[in-house]
């Protein structure tokens, strides 16, 4: 166990001098195993591990679920959701941070993640917002909170991750996300309507749009339903696999950005560079993240925390709650995607020992991940926002997360204690 906190620290201060978290967990895991059996064994299980995760067959789900949301971001659909939620909502005190994170919910059913609903969202609805005159952290706050809905909403591509290392199904997994996922939906929209009570002159109405108007809005965005239908409907009924429903979401929406006439030859290089890199970096940080997690069980990190879990006298949903803040503390310094690989190969024979489910338990997982992305230091959707637009203070959006944060972890509360919000419809499906 002390081997494993002394490798988390030097992991933790490679990261702040700025070394790539992929890098760092190769360098600490690959010199872990050199100390624990030779350079030789340690050569041989980096090899072999970046042969195994890249020839992983379920893997071929993630370049297509990023395919397909780069895809649908090029045929300019974000404009179209944001468009329909303002025509709905706009005309309300608060209604276009509320349209903003309705539209995130619509564009996180095929996108997949977090940080592309952050940025695209950012773009459209920012500008809005401030010709409106509301304030600077609702504006940023509500999109760096709806951006978190990319990686529970499905398509997730965390979601498929965390199926894939811990074997678990990720139809199954993809299905259990849709219920929490409209319940976080509606909490930031009722956290949206608080603040504009207590700061109407930050939050004012738009103008009222007549009825032909929003339907017609509405209609314009049937291709986002259809490619979700598609997609997730497809694999409720056991039409095809979560791997065939990738490709199919990806030749889906390469057709419906042609029949939008928003393809141009720069455009598809656009996002099959996007979909490359980005699938690059998640097997890269999951090749460190499997040295890591090797180096770990050779230490006797796993097995020390499993047989320390079964010595307290505490319930399975103590548990639970202990290793959420421990995400929550990881969270202020890891992005999303490597905590989830880094940690879930430790946590999860934990839980198996403990006879959780595997479904229900990567909801919670991915709802603290969610968290981990809008909180200091790190909060890597912040990040994106400021980005994006400089002239708003960094402080300015941390302080128009809190609301959105507070209804996070009201959700994780839900969730943990009716958990059939989780697994209803994954028992359904089966």
């Amino acid at each position: 166990m002390i081997t494993g906190i002394i490798a988390f620290a030097v992991l933790l201060a490679l990261c702040f001098v700025g070394l790539p978290l992929a890098f760092a967990m190769i360098v600490v895991g690959v010199a872990g195993l050199t100390i624990e059996r030779g350079f030789g064994p340690a050569a041989v299980a980096l090899s072999q591990q970046a042969i195994d995760w890249s020839t992983n067959y379920g893997l071929t789900v993630l370049p297509m679920f990023i395919l397909m949301g780069a895809l649908v971001h090029h045929a300019r659909l974000a404009e179209d959701l944001y468009a329909a939620a303002n025509a709905w909502m706009g005309h309300r005190r608060g209604g276009l941070a509320m349209a903003t994170i309705s539209a995130s919910a619509g564009l996180a059913a095929v996108s997949g993640t977090s940080l592309a609903t952050t940025a695209i969202m950012s773009k459209v609805s920012i500008p809005a917002m401030r010709r409106y005159r509301y304030s600077d952290s609702l504006a940023a706050g509500s999109c760096a909170a709806g951006g978190t809905l990319g990686i529970l909403i499905p398509p997730s591509i965390p979601m498929a991750i965390y199926g894939i290392i811990t074997e678990t199904d990720i139809g199954l997994l993809f299905i259990a996300g849709i219920l929490p996922g409209i319940l976080l939906t509606l909490l930031y929209v009722v956290a949206v309507a608080a603040i504009a009570r207590l700061d109407p002159a930050g939050a004012p109405p738009a103008e009222i749009s007549d009825w032909p108007t929003r339907w017609r809005l509405l209609v314009r965005t049937w291709g986002i339903v259809a490619l979700m239908l598609l997609v997730l409907g497809g694999m409720y009924f056991g039409i095809f696999t979560p791997t065939e429903a990738a490709g199919i979401g990806a030749a889906g929406a390469l057709f419906y950005a042609m029949l939008r006439k928003q393809l141009s030859l720069a455009a598809l290089r656009d996002s099959l560079l996007e979909a490359g890199k980005t699938t690059s970096n998640v097997f890269m940080i999951g090749i460190g993240a499997l040295v890591f997690a090797k180096f770990l069980t050779l230490a006797g990190m796993t097995g020390a925390m499993v047989k320390w879990v079964e010595g307290l006298d505490v319930s399975p949903l103590g548990v639970v709650w202990a290793i959420c803040l421990i995400y929550i503390v990881l969270g202020c310094v890891f992005e999303s995607l490597g905590m989830l690989l880094l940690t879930v190969p430790i946590f999860f024979p934990v839980v198996q020992a403990l006879g959780i489910d595997p479904i229900w338990f990567g909801i919670i997982v991915i709802l603290v991940v969610e968290i981990g992305l809008i909180t200091p230091p790190v909060g890597i959707n912040v990040f994106i926002v400021k980005g994006l637009f400089r002239e708003i203070n960094l402080w300015t959006i941390y302080r128009g997360i809190v609301p959105f944060l507070i209804a996070n972890i009201l959700c994780l509360v839900i969730i943990m204690y009716v958990p059939s919000i989780a697994t209803w419809l994954p028992k359904l499906m089966r």
